[in-house]
């Protein structure tokens, strides 16, 4: 189990430090949508790194030998790492929307002060929520007497009580939806420029205009890109959320590993979110390249360019 579990935690460290360290370090990569990519990518770390090794300990040893404080601490920020992506997505939604659908004035409602401040909102209020709903144990209202049937040494339960695992599920979902709708919208709108494109193929064409069809193509392929991100967050999470939804109603029947199961399902996503990056994004790619040679250090790297303006 532990030769299954290492691996997967070790690509999910050392993925997202590429990332953090590729956005972090070239100057031609910050820019507002990079910033949320950064952001996301610091929760995918933290949670490999401070989550992870303590959830693979208890799924294979199926035992919780670090005490009850630190398991509320541990479910404390692993749903605020987990909460903290699905806000990110979304905010990546906002700022793909303005990008393709609104490219004349991206520049001047999407800034980096205002990535920052999506930042601090898609961390704040994850924060509040993940660690108010554990340290106050509103979740387990009304199931005290099942808590404590459940309840056994070493043992580090998550029970939502039926009002939190409907607010949790519409957590969840709304995000989710108003996401879908987002990049529908994107989707239409990158396909009617593309046909506009495919009509002017035969014009000739300015400097100028060569530069701005880079660019919508740039912004297009980092839709799709952060589109399939999003899609794949889906995939991972959908059966963890919906088992914690009918669960409450099911008395909490659902067998440990099974639950189990389901949980590192949404941790993997974890994993696979800077593998996608490397297949679809040439930038990251480059960039993977020149931090593997060690070619960072070279004098003013910094300024290396990974793609065309």
């Amino acid at each position: 189990m532990y030769f299954v579990f290492v691996p997967s935690v070790l690509i999910t460290v050392s993925g997202n430090l590429l990332v953090i360290i590729a956005i972090s370090h070239f100057k031609q990569l910050h820019s507002p949508n990079n910033l949320l990519v950064l952001s996301l990518a610091i929760a995918d770390f933290l949670l490999g790194l401070f989550v992870l090794p303590f959830s693979m300990i208890r799924s294979v040893e199926t035992c919780w030998y670090m005490g009850s404080f630190f398991c509320k601490l541990h479910t404390s920020i692993d749903i605020l790492f987990c909460t903290t992506s699905i806000i990110h997505l979304c905010l990546i939604a906002i700022d793909r929307y303005y990008a393709v659908c609104e490219p004349l004035h991206y520049a001047s409602k999407i800034t980096i002060r205002v990535s920052w401040s999506f930042i601090t909102l898609g961390w704040v209020l994850p924060a509040i929520y993940s660690f108010g709903i554990i340290f106050t144990k509103s979740n387990e209202q009304g199931l005290e007497e099942l808590i404590e049937i459940l309840s056994c040494e070493g043992g580090c339960l998550l029970l939502l009580n039926k009002l939190w695992a409907l607010l949790n599920a519409v957590f969840f979902f709304a995000p989710c939806f108003g996401m879908i709708g987002i990049y529908v919208r994107i989707y239409t709108v990158a396909r009617n420029q593309a046909r506009l494109i495919q009509t002017m193929e035969d014009r000739t064409f300015s400097l100028e205009d060569s530069t701005r069809r880079a660019q919508q193509n740039r912004e297009q392929k980092a839709a799709k890109t952060l589109g399939i991100v999003m899609g794949v967050f889906l995939i991972c999470w959908l059966p963890f959320i919906i088992n914690i939804m009918i669960d409450v109603y099911l008395k909490f029947a659902t067998p440990a590993a099974v639950f189990d199961a389901f949980i590192w399902l949404g941790y993997i996503n974890s994993t696979l979110n800077p593998l996608i990056y490397a297949f679809f994004y040439p930038w990251f790619r480059k960039a993977l390249k020149l931090i593997l040679t060690l070619k960072i250090f070279c004098p003013n790297s910094s300024r290396m360019r990974l793609y065309t303006e």
